[in-house]
């Protein structure tokens, strides 16, 4: 049972744009919480049979912010849904694995290559972060719900939900191993290429 604080992303009151989650000031609160993504325009090849759907599309993805604290962790991490929200839509994809994972799914589609990028040797699409960017601007859409234990509603939702972008928590996703798979290809090849300038 998903429960009603997931139910408020399956129902949600807005739902925001790119241009909406980065304007200044913007409407996602600088808070703890969950977040789901929407696609009018899923990747080719992406199962749509079973997900969610809402007048401004397919519900492919959650995330949160932030992650649970580990024993590990020396203190705990100050990420908001509004930080993640703005990397997710105007970041690299070595920082967002929602734009690892739609890059690598349409690669061909928008031309675009991962690459090793500076003296870090960073994964990033390079200068086609910037269409990556522009096709997420036309095709995706984001809702949250503020909260102080989002990684509770992650798992119910993943669990609970078809979500076939969302890969951690979802071996039983029918395109797991796909996408697992598209990833890694993208990394091999771009550790086979030189490294670009930063």
């Amino acid at each position: 049972m998903i429960g009603h604080r997931g139910e408020a992303l399956l129902a949600p009151l807005h739902i925001a744009s790119r241009a909406e989650a980065l304007a200044n000031p913007s409407p996602v609160p600088d808070r703890p919480g969950v977040y789901a993504w929407y696609f009018d325009l899923p990747p080719t090849g992406v199962p749509i049979d079973s997900v969610h759907r809402i007048e401004s599309g397919y519900m492919l993805y959650v995330g949160i912010a932030p992650r649970a604290l580990r024993p590990s962790d020396s203190r705990p991490s100050a990420q908001t849904i509004r930080k993640r929200i703005r990397n997710h839509f105007r970041g690299n994809a070595s920082g967002s694995t929602l734009r690892l994972t739609l890059g690598s799914l349409l690669a061909d589609e928008l031309g675009i290559q991962l690459r090793r990028v500076g003296k870090t040797e960073r994964l990033t699409f390079g200068d086609g972060e910037a269409a990556l960017s522009e096709w997420m601007a036309d095709h995706a859409r984001v809702c949250w719900y503020v909260d102080p234990t989002p990684w509770l509603i992650e798992a119910k939702l993943i669990s609970g939900c078809a979500l076939p972008l969302n890969l951690d928590q979802n071996r039983h996703s029918s395109f797991h191993q796909t996408l697992s798979a598209a990833r890694q290809a993208q990394r091999d090849r771009a550790r086979s290429l030189p490294v670009l300038p930063a």
